[in-house]
C-alpha cells in the first residue's frame, strides 16, 4: 500500500495536531462547566487555552505558574483597592503605580510569575460594581483561574496525552540524527574532502536539538517528580548527547587535516570505516529511540574501531610515525584517543536508549 503525503504529513505531525485538539476541547468544556455553574467565562476560558502545552509536565508548570501568579496578583491588587481610593484619574495612577512595582518586580526576577503584574492590573482598572466588593472581585478571579486550570490539566491527561518522555525521545532522537550528519562530514574530512562551512553549520544546529532535548527534559523530570509517569530520570541521556558531542568536536579538530603522509596513509581508511560505524549507529540509536525500541547492537562499531586502533598500533610498532611532524603525530594519536572516548560514550547511550525502551515495555504491561 502506498503512503500518500497527507498520511506522512499527520504521523509527522500528530504532536501538534494533539495539541490543536486539546486547546479546542479545553476551551469549550470550561465555558459549558462555567455556564453551568453560572459563573463568567472570560478569564476561565482564557486560561485554559493559554496554559494547554504539548505534553503534560509542560502544561502542569504553566498551570501552577499561572495560578499562583494569579493568587499573589490578586491578593496584592485587592490590597491596593482597599487602601488607595480611586476617585480621580491621578488617585487611579498612583494606585496603579502602587500595584505594579512589587508585582513586576517579582515577574521580572521570577518569570513563572509574570501573569501576577495582569491580574493586578485587571482588578485595578476593571469597573466594580456597587455591590461587589474587592475581596469579592478578587476571588472569582482566582475562581475563574482555577476552574480553567482544572479543566486544561484534565484534558492533558486524557485527550491524546502527550507524555515529556516520548517528545523527549524523539528531541534525542533529532540530535542523534545530526550528530551521525555531522560525522560523516568528519569522514570526508579524513579523506580530504573536508567542507567547513557545512560542519560549522551542524555544530549550531546540533546545539540547538540538544538545548531542546534539554528543555524536555525538564519537563520529564516534573512528570516524575508529580508521579504522573513511571519512567528513569532523563538527565543522563541529555549528558551522554552533549559528551557525544564534545567526542565530535575533539575528534574533528584532529581530522582538520587528512593522514597524507605515505607511511600511515593505510590509518585514512580504517578511520573512514569507523566513522561510518559510528554514523550508521547513531541513524539506528535515532530510530530505536523515536519508535522504543532496544538499543541497536554495537558489533560493527567495535569491529571498526578494534581494526582502527590495531592499525595505530601496528604503524607504532614499525615507527612509520618517526619522522612525521610533532602535530601530525597528535593529530594521529588524538584521534584514536577520540574514538575510544566516543566508545565509551556511545555504550552509555545503549544504556540509555535501552531504558527508555523498559517504559514502553512498562506502560504495555501496565
Amino acid at each position: 500500500m502506498h503512503d500518500f503525503p497527507p498520511t506522512r504529513w499527520n504521523r509527522n505531525n500528530s504532536v501538534s495536531l494533539g495539541l490543536a485538539t486539546r486547546i479546542v476541547v479545553a476551551g469549550v468544556l470550561t465555558f459549558i462547566l462555567c455556564h453551568v455553574l453560572a459563573l463568567k467565562s472570560l478569564w476561565a476560558v482564557l486560561t485554559a487555552v493559554i496554559v494547554m502545552q504539548a505534553s503534560v509536565g509542560a502544561s502542569l508548570k504553566a498551570t501552577l505558574d499561572r495560578f499562583a501568579g494569579s493568587i499573589g496578583g490578586a491578593f496584592w491588587g485587592i490590597c491596593v483597592l482597599i487602601a488607595v481610593p480611586r476617585s480621580t484619574a491621578l488617585s487611579t495612577g498612583l494606585a496603579l503605580a502602587i500595584t505594579l512595582v512589587p508585582l513586576a518586580v517579582v515577574a521580572a526576577f521570577k518569570p513563572a510569575y509574570r501573569v501576577a503584574p495582569v491580574t493586578g492590573v485587571i482588578l485595578l482598572l476593571t469597573p466594580m460594581l456597587p455591590d461587589r466588593t474587592p475581596w469579592l472581585v478578587g476571588l472569582d478571579r482566582i475562581l475563574e483561574v482555577g476552574i480553567g486550570s482544572l479543566v486544561a490539566l484534565a484534558v492533558t491527561l486524557l485527550v491524546f496525552p502527550v507524555r515529556a518522555h516520548e517528545t523527549l525521545a524523539r528531541a534525542a532522537g533529532d540530535a542523534l540524527g545530526l550528530l551521525a550528519d555531522l560525522i560523516e562530514q568528519l569522514a570526508h574530512a579524513i579523506a580530504g574532502r573536508g567542507d567547513a562551512k557545512a560542519i560549522t553549520e551542524l555544530h549550531h544546529d546540533i546545539r540547538q536539538a540538544i538545548t531542546r532535548a534539554e528543555d524536555v527534559a525538564e519537563e520529564a523530570v516534573r512528570e516524575r517528580a508529580s508521579y504522573l509517569v513511571h519512567a528513569p530520570d532523563p538527565q543522563p541521556l541529555c549528558r551522554t548527547l552533549r559528551r557525544i558531542r564534545h567526542d565530535l568536536t575533539m575528534i574533528g579538530r584532529t581530522v582538520e587535516t587528512p593522514h597524507s603522509a605515505p607511511p600511515v596513509a593505510a590509518l585514512t581508511q580504517t578511520a573512514e570505516l569507523a566513522v561510518e560505524a559510528i554514523a550508521a549507529y547513531l541513524r539506528s540509536g535515532a530510530e530505536a529511540l523515536a519508535d522504543r525500541h532496544g538499543a541497536p547492537p554495537m558489533t560493527a562499531v567495535e569491529q571498526a574501531l578494534s581494526a582502527h586502533g590495531a592499525a595505530v598500533a601496528e604503524a607504532r610498532r614499525v615507527g612509520a610515525t618517526r619522522d612525521l611532524a610533532d602535530e601530525q603525530v597528535a593529530r594521529i594519536f588524538g584521534l584514536a584517543f577520540g574514538f575510544v572516548q566516543l566508545k565509551e560514550n556511545l555504550e552509555d547511550l545503549s544504556a540509555r536508549i535501552d531504558e527508555f525502551a523498559g517504559i514502553a515495555v512498562k506502560r504495555k504491561r501496565d
